[in-house]
């Protein structure tokens, strides 16, 4: 009896047991079909990230170019930001979210940073936003993980990695939780414990892949890179140490790179074995497949030297493009005389130039790239307009224009800004500020906020000394609110621009009521407020330009006139490039160049060649004058190159399309503007 009782109390739990494992079965199975196969947002596997933006030609604006250097081989860049990207939504194939636990890879060979400087090995930014969801950053002796959180977005540090020594290194960051991972050639790992875990839901919809970069110029990567991998769900640490060669460990290093050309054995040579190993025609691009892998290529049209692996031409040597000389492209007629031009690209809709039309009755008009040629797009009401300025705030896009006018006599002026519709495809009136004879705008970001400055130029007729206003974005209100007042004297610009972890603002004063011989001053951002840091005499300043060239930082002043307490006035003067002195942490005079009534100067660069151009206006008897364009010759400064005959000319801007550069000119005279674009040889 006994026995029974224990067989049957074991018979009834066996029962349960199989009940159970029937339900789960059952659960498992409603929520398959009701919601299909779980799957994660992209494979499992290693993401190869370099290898989505090799070229897939040979063509020069490719930018990119393989060098080899202590046995292994690299890439390096050198083109615009803009060709090495590609969107997030091709590695999140089932949604959009990034991984919450995974590793990347990359191997590098940096030169010495100086100690200002920083430059990143990818980004991932969301829409047109400058600030990333996620990213590698390195500076002298010092390695960043950028990352956006929950309500804030990230910086973590590793100090003292010695990446920047001229030699290879294979990195590997491993995030899982609350900890971030930094392997260095397969040594001892470094670890941070985070205050909140990495999020398992960073949206990555409407992103983009940089690689080598912010989108931006500045903070290109200058050194070679061999290898950047993202493997999601797991530690690649173990899949690449130990090894032989630490410094070189691979995961998945692009197949151009894994071996040097190969020399056919004697037994295996062709007829002409002088051009089976370097082909060489005018442009006309041989055959690249299995068969002709480690072939090189000298095209004579080009005047470039190309390496096939296989699949493609790779670009070993070619001749960086140069400026040859400079053509009419358009006449383009506005409304009235223009004061100044603001070339913007809308993401996904294409390429945009805003005029600030003199004509209060026409308004300014907003031109649209079609065809090789800006075509009328939009006209917006304004008032003796001066400015524009294209900005951005998250996936926001804003204009706005500086008012030099009321509407009606005796009104307060004021200047507007507008935002882009996407349903609409145009521009909206957003939100109307209050400005005194404003001249320009300046939009920038710091510590992620975002800056509106406006150049107040004078109240009435007559009174100079007021104040110009800083206004911040309110990201409850949504809208700009006053942040800061500046004391400022005929302000005619402003720049902005950063040197390291430092936020730099440059007034330029005009005019005080008596004379145009004035201080113009720098100020520098201190404890959440801009103070100023340094003062330059200049002769009715109406632009500061800044600009880099490697490491060195200069800042540029187009005088326009030199007027006297005693009433004498000189339009043949002297603007001023001045250069930051590491020594003194001032900028002090670099290069004098004499201009006529200079109004704007405007950098950019050819090639690897450095330029700038002057707007030259008046000379105290005509407006017909050449405006020049200088070349940077190193110790001797920037040197004249080309002389463009000009009328009036009051602005100038470069930009970029797929068929080439072009520079524009803006006249205050007349209602032409014209359009040249730059020959390259």
């Amino acid at each position: 009896m006994q026995w029974l009782c224990v067989n049957g109390a074991e018979r009834v739990e066996t029962l349960m047991s199989e009940l159970l494992l029937l339900a789960c079965v059952l659960l498992s199975w409603i929520i398959t079909c009701q919601s299909g196969p779980w799957r994660p947002c992209t494979d499992l596997l290693p993401l190869d990230l370099l290898s989505r933006v090799l070229p897939v030609s040979s063509r020069a604006q490719d930018g990119i170019r393989m060098v080899q250097s202590r046995g292994a081989r690299g890439f390096q860049f050198s083109g615009s930001p803009q060709l090495f990207s590609f969107p997030a939504s091709q590695l999140f194939i089932n949604c959009n979210f990034f991984p919450a636990e995974f590793s990347i890879v990359f191997t590098l060979k940096m030169p010495q940073m100086a100690p200002e400087k920083s430059e990143y090995i990818f980004t991932l930014l969301e829409g047109d936003s400058d600030e990333p969801l996620l990213g590698l950053r390195l500076s002298q002796n010092k390695f960043q993980f950028l990352q956006k959180g929950h309500s804030s977005r990230k910086r973590i540090t590793f100090k003292a990695v010695g990446l920047d020594d001229n030699r290879w290194h294979t990195v590997v960051l491993a995030v899982t939780g609350r900890y971030t991972i930094l392997t260095v050639d397969c040594g001892t790992p470094l670890e941070l414990v985070l205050e909140k875990p990495f999020p398992d839901d960073l949206d990555t919809t409407d992103s983009t892949f940089f690689i080598a970069s912010k989108r931006r110029w500045n903070g290109l990567f200058s050194g070679l890179l061999r290898q950047l991998v993202l493997l999601p769900g797991s530690d690649a640490t173990s899949q690449i140490c130990p090894s032989s060669e630490p410094r070189l460990s691979a995961l998945s290093v692009p197949q151009a790179l894994l071996h040097l050309p190969i020399k056919p054995s004697s037994t295996d040579l062709p007829l002409h074995p002088y051009e089976a190993e370097v082909r060489v025609t005018a442009g006309v691009s041989p055959p690249c497949s299995h068969s002709e892998e480690g072939q090189l290529w000298f095209n004579t049209l080009k005047k470039g030297l190309f390496l096939c692996d296989g699949i493609m031409w790779l670009t070993m040597l070619q001749v960086k493009e140069k400026l040859d000389y400079v053509e009419d492209h358009q006449d383009l007629f506005t409304n009235s005389e223009t004061f100044d031009i603001e070339v913007f690209h809308i993401p996904s809709v294409g390429l945009f130039m805003a005029t600030a039309n003199r004509d209060s009755d026409l308004g300014s008009g907003i031109y649209k790239w079609t065809d090789g040629r800006f075509e009328r797009y939009q006209n917006i009401s304004t008032y003796d307009a001066q400015a524009w300025q294209y900005f951005t705030v998250g996936k926001k896009k804003f204009l706005v224009v500086a008012n030099c006018r009321s509407k009606d006599a005796g009104d307060q002026e004021q200047s507007v800004i507008y935002k882009w519709s996407s349903r609409k495809l145009k521009f909206i009136r957003y939100q109307t500020l209050n400005t005194h004879s404003a001249r320009d705008w300046e939009a920038f970001n710091i510590q992620e906020e975002t800056f509106l400055a406006v150049a107040n130029h004078r109240q009435g007729e007559r009174n100079h000394n007021i104040d110009s206003v800083i206004y911040k974005w309110n990201p409850d209100t949504q809208f700009f609110e006053v942040n800061q007042t500046i004391p400022t004297t005929g302000a005619y610009d402003w720049e902005f621009f950063s040197i390291g972890p430092y936020y730099f603002l440059v007034v330029a004063n005009t005019f005080n009521g008596r004379s145009t011989v004035i201080d113009s001053t720098i100020y520098i951002w201190l404890e959440g407020m801009f103070q100023p840091y340094q003062s330059i005499t200049t002769f009715g300043a109406i632009d500061w330009e800044m600009f880099q060239i490697e490491n060195r930082v200069f800042l540029a002043v187009a005088n326009s006139q030199m007027l006297t307490e005693e009433g004498k006035i000189l339009y043949s003067i002297n603007s001023t490039i001045y250069e930051l002195s590491m020594t003194s942490q001032t900028f002090i005079r670099f290069q004098d160049i004499e201009t006529n009534s200079a109004l704007d100067w405007e950098y950019f660069t050819v090639g690897d060649d450095k330029f700038l151009v002057v707007a030259n206006s008046y000379d105290g008897s005509s407006y017909s004058l050449n405006s020049v364009i200088y070349r940077w010759q190193g110790y001797e400064g920037f040197i004249p190159v080309h002389r463009l005959s000009t009328n009036g000319c009051r602005d100038w801007e470069f930009f970029n399309t797929t068929d080439g550069s072009y520079l524009i000119y803006s006249s205050a005279r007349a209602a032409l503007s014209k359009v040249l674009k730059l020959r390259t040889v």
